[in-house]
């Protein structure tokens, strides 16, 4: 505590006593102020002098393990490299590992250091001392993550900045080689440290990173029964991809020895290696005392040359077969050091079949489905490694799979993949050659998860997670369905996680489905051996396939945030519609919508991210600015009408009143305003007493409710004659979406902590619907009000029932969302939605279904939501550019 530096602390009051009572002996607790609002209280807090501590010290005796030395931990080994056994290890055992490998990485309290290891494996402990000395940001993320390789990724590097990270070679290898190089090891890369352990250190690790990548990488080596590492390596940026990596050298108080199997010493050769030390000595299971200087055997071969071990492989990895000597290991690192092959694991099954399995190496991969290539590959992979290897080493099976699976630890799950083999080996093809009977079996093992009655009938569009599913019944639902039905795929976890029954079963059918397809749809020649023309399948009302196709797009200088708003008005020459649009180029823009001519533009007294209305006598633009004005401008000319001052800057799009013809608005001076543009002045204010109005005011018409939500958590209902508070709903945590009229005047918004709420016209919360990210997007609804659609930082457009919330669909996007959706008029398709990604992805989906019609990419980050009039799509783009797109049909 004296090195964290720790001063003040908040404590739950009703912990207080509690607390006292645990410090007591460490420091002294003083309490400084009371906040009943949190029901904490903030003590302060000193660490005590070796004097204080002497007095401080209790009569009662210590608590020792059974040889008198004081524990730090007691865990289970978990039995992959041999008997599980406890141990239990002391202070001086673990201490040495975190003094030193701290020191090696020289880690601060700039560090992001990252939880790889779950607490059951203790290189945990390592990593959670790194950080909690040294002041260091320390990252846990949830289990089910780590199993979904991109979305761990995007979190690690581009969230949270990572610079830390202490994993095994195989859950690194998960990440794939084109992130590796793209973002872990990258140029740009935040990770400084990247310490590898747990497993054989594969060589040609530089070959997984960017060229002008600085990440320092060290191989990690040690056994749980002397906790935790033993020695480390320093690998070279220079070394060559054929270079074996050696383990390094031993950790401060360790002593390692390596010897031969009469227990000789070995100074040159092969050797079984121990490890041990003064203070470096754990109990194990039954022992009653540790004796100082003890060298446990660790099971691990080396090749000791030029005072380096390199490593060889496990004991008992070295088998005997056909009456010959067999280092399963060896045949292991020949296999992946072919170029095809991306990872692999190797091992003997039933004491007579050599099992391989292999991760092929893009683009042996299909980009689709995940599932290897086909046959040819395993053909080719045993051609190459029979001059390698003598007959009896070379693998009688060689099985593909998209992905090693692994143990809680991180390790290679050997018995996870036998299971594979072992169902494919029954012929998945009998049992599963029709959907029929790949439907049954997914149907079993889906109810058998949920702990539901078997012969009741399953609904394909029920989901996992809302019919009593959690993220450990998921993880074991995908590993038995991996080994029931032989058919793997990488996204299998998030189908079962985000998607319905009905998701999970194509998943499982598309790998042998696309196979029948591509043979069925193989090219038709004509007598003279050209090619017939296909034609592009008909995405509905027989019109052919939609397409995005730019029509205009508009400099403004900066980039765009704020989203469109569209005038249209009929006139003798027709009906024109303008586009309203600012951008933190301070400049406000009219465009015309067929042709994108500049109608006219205004540069305001400071940058633009809040949206423009249109008044309900549509001669004026309203917009609000950075300066905290509030401009109003001629729609026509864009000539100043009135500017109405706010105390701070204005980022909320106002709400028009048809009634009164008054605009409301919120402002970040934590007030909301009602405008009179006829007479230029405010007819009320309300102080919202709660942060900021970031997100945009809403009027309910039918029952004349005013809907307003703060940065400071608050949503609030007021009427809007006369700014009264109806009633308020206070959630703690910040609003930045905006409110929106649902079904039967109720009103949804999103909110920061990933629900999706929804309340009745008195302020009765009626349902909400938590999602997987924070909801920045404003809620959507179709036609009908009887759907409800918003985004989330998770990625995924979600549908649900207006009335009660229960999903209906959702569609996962390539980025966030953060662009509130648009419903319109598709014509013959019936309702359609816009919907904007923040990677600059803009989609058409089917309202119904949440089928995506068509997409199109824009060169910029997407934060503007898009606006629909009758085929053109308008939305603002952080390239400085207004961007109308037009909906095509192609034959």
């Amino acid at each position: 505590m004296s090195k964290c530096r720790l001063k003040y602390c908040a404590v739950k009051s009703d912990l207080l006593q509690g607390f006292q009572a645990a410090f007591t002996q460490h420091m002294s607790v003083e309490i400084c102020t009371d906040l009943p609002k949190f029901k904490l209280i903030v003590v302060r807090v000193k660490h005590l002098t070796d004097d204080e501590l002497d007095d401080a010290k209790p009569e009662a005796s210590q608590s020792l393990s059974k040889g008198g030395r004081a524990l730090a931990y007691v865990l289970h080994t978990s039995g992959t490299t041999g008997p599980p056994k406890i141990v239990r290890v002391p202070h001086e055992c673990i201490l040495p590992n975190i003094l030193h490998l701290r020191r090696l990485f020289e880690v601060s309290c700039n560090d992001v250091v990252f939880l790889a290891s779950p607490l059951t494996f203790d290189p945990s402990v390592v990593e959670i001392f790194l950080a909690l000395s040294s002041g260091a940001q320390l990252l846990i993320v949830p289990a089910v993550l780590k199993k979904i390789p991109r979305q761990l990724c995007s979190l690690l590097f581009r969230r949270h900045k990572t610079t830390l990270m202490q994993v095994t070679p195989t859950l690194l290898s998960r990440f794939g080689p084109r992130r590796l190089r793209q973002e872990v090891l990258s140029r740009d890369s935040p990770l400084r440290i990247l310490a590898l352990g747990g497993e054989a250190c594969p060589s040609g690790l530089n070959a997984w990173r960017h060229e002008d990548n600085t990440t320092l990488m060290f191989n990690l080596y040690g056994i749980t029964e002397v906790s935790c590492w033993a020695t480390c390596y320093k690998i070279p940026t220079d070394s060559s991809a054929s270079s074996a990596v050696p383990l390094g050298s031993p950790l401060i108080g360790t002593k390692v020895e390596v010897r031969d199997e009469d227990g000789g010493v070995v100074t040159e050769g092969e050797g079984q290696v121990f490890i041990g030390g003064d203070q470096r000595v754990c109990i194990l299971d039954q022992e009653e005392t540790a004796i100082a200087g003890t060298m446990r055997a660790t099971g691990d071969w080396v090749d000791l040359k030029g005072g380096q071990m390199f490593y060889c492989g496990r004991k008992d990895r070295r088998i005997k077969r056909h009456g010959k000597r067999v280092n399963l290991d060896h045949v292991q690192q020949l296999l992946s050091s072919l170029p095809v092959v991306d990872s692999c694991a190797v091992c003997l099954h039933e004491t007579s079949r050599l099992l391989a399995f292999v991760v092929p190496a893009a683009p042996a991969v299909s980009e689709d489905d995940g599932s290897p290539s086909s046959p040819d590959l395993s053909r080719h992979l045993l051609k190459q490694l029979s001059p390698l290897l003598p007959s009896y080493a070379v693998p009688d099976t060689l099985v593909l799979v998209p992905a090693l699976p692994l143990t809680p630890h991180g390790k290679v799950n050997l018995r996870a993949l036998v299971k594979i083999y072992q169902r494919q080996r029954l012929d998945a093809s009998q049992s599963h050659k029709d959907v029929t009977g790949l439907k049954k079996t997914l149907q079993t093992l889906w109810q058998d998860a949920l702990g539901q009655d078997a012969n009741t009938d399953l609904d394909e569009d029920s989901r996992f997670l809302f019919s009593g599913g959690d993220s450990l019944k998921a993880l074991r639902l995908c590993e038995d369905v991996l080994a029931a039905t032989g058919v793997v795929s990488p996204r299998l976890l998030e189908a079962i996680l985000d998607g319905t029954f009905a998701d999970v079963l194509h998943l499982l059918i598309a790998p042998r489905e696309k196979k029948r397809l591509a043979e069925k749809m193989a090219p038709v020649t004509t007598e003279k051996g050209k090619p017939l023309k296909v034609l592009k399948l008909e995405c509905g009302g027989g019109r052919g396939a939609m397409v995005l196709n730019e029509r205009w797009s508009s400099d403004t200088g900066r980039c765009v945030d704020a989203s469109p708003a569209l005038l249209v008005q009929e006139g003798e020459d027709g009906t024109r519609t303008t586009v309203f649009i600012g951008s933190h180029s301070h400049r406000m823009q009219a465009l015309d919508l067929d042709s994108g001519r500049l109608l006219w533009e205004r540069v305001l007294g400071g940058r633009v991210e809040a949206s423009a209305a249109v008044s309900p006598c549509r001669r004026y633009v309203v917009v609000g600015c950075y300066d905290g004005g509030v401009y109003v401008l001629s729609a026509d000319s864009g000539e100043t009408h009135w500017v109405f001052e706010t105390g701070d800057a204005v980022k909320s799009c106002p709400a028009a009143d048809p009634l009164t013809g008054w605009m409301m608005v919120g402002s970040h001076d934590g007030f909301l305003y009602a405008l009179d543009l006829q007479a230029k002045r405010c007819i009320w204010t309300r102080d919202c007493e709660s942060g900021a109005v970031f997100s945009s005011p809403h009027l309910d018409t039918t029952c004349r409710h005013l809907y307003a939500a703060t940065l400071g958590g608050k949503l609030l209902c007021l009427n809007p004659d006369s700014g009264n508070v109806l009633w308020s709903h206070c959630r703690n945590v910040p609003f930045f979406s905006s409110p929106k009229v649902a079904g039967d005047a109720s009103v949804a918004i999103g909110s920061v902590d990933g629900n999706i709420l929804c309340f009745d016209k008195g302020g009765t919360l009626l349902w909400q619907f938590l999602t997987d990210g924070p909801v920045f997007s404003s809620p959507c609804v179709t036609s009908n009000l009887q759907r409800l659609l918003c985004g989330s930082h998770d990625g995924r457009v979600y549908c649900l029932n207006a009335t009660d919330g229960s999903p209906l669909w959702t569609f996962q996007t390539a980025g966030k969302v953060f662009a509130s959706s648009c419903a319109f008029d598709g014509g013959t398709r019936g309702e359609l939605l816009g919907v904007a990604s923040t990677d600059g992805t803009v989609y058409i989906l089917d309202a119904r279904d949440g089928s995506e019609l068509c997409s199109r990419t824009l060169p910029g980050e997407l934060f503007s939501s898009p606006a629909v009039f009758g085929r053109s799509l308008v939305i603002g783009c952080r390239n400085d550019y207004v961007y109308c797109l037009q909906m095509d049909f192609e034959p």
